[in-house]
């Protein structure tokens, strides 16, 4: 079914900025919410940014006011404009596709079903 492909990550200094596209391989419906999470080595995968249906954004507490959501229905792909990078935001990062209809986006791993590789994300100190 639908495929994802992250892309964007790589080596910034402390208070660089990335921006990290999510491709899919094919339409996605209107009515799912797409996500953003990360993974550090030795952590769980953690949440990060979601975006639903009617626009409604929800972000972690870590990247409040640094990291923006967005995406472009048109071309299938969701971006994560990251600004004001922090060592701790080094990690792997994965986009993901909720495909239930939701009002408010959904935070845990598990309401996402289709995931990508992952991109790597590193910020010197």
């Amino acid at each position: 079914q639908v495929q994802l492909a992250e892309s964007g990550g790589g080596l910034v200094q402390v208070g660089g900025s990335l921006r990290l596209s999510c491709a899919a391989s094919e339409r996605t419906l209107s009515t799912w919410s797409m996500g953003w999470f990360r993974q550090a080595p030795g952590k769980e995968r953690a949440f990060v940014a979601a975006l639903n249906w009617s626009g409604d954004s929800i972000y972690a507490e870590a990247v409040k006011g640094r990291f923006t959501i967005s995406r472009d229905n048109a071309n299938n792909t969701v971006y994560l404009q990251m600004n004001s990078l922090e060592p701790e935001d080094t990690a792997v990062y994965y986009c993901a596709a909720d495909t239930f209809l939701r009002n408010r986006p959904g935070v845990r791993t598990y309401q996402y079903v289709y995931w990508g590789q992952g991109t790597q994300v590193t910020v010197s100190s």
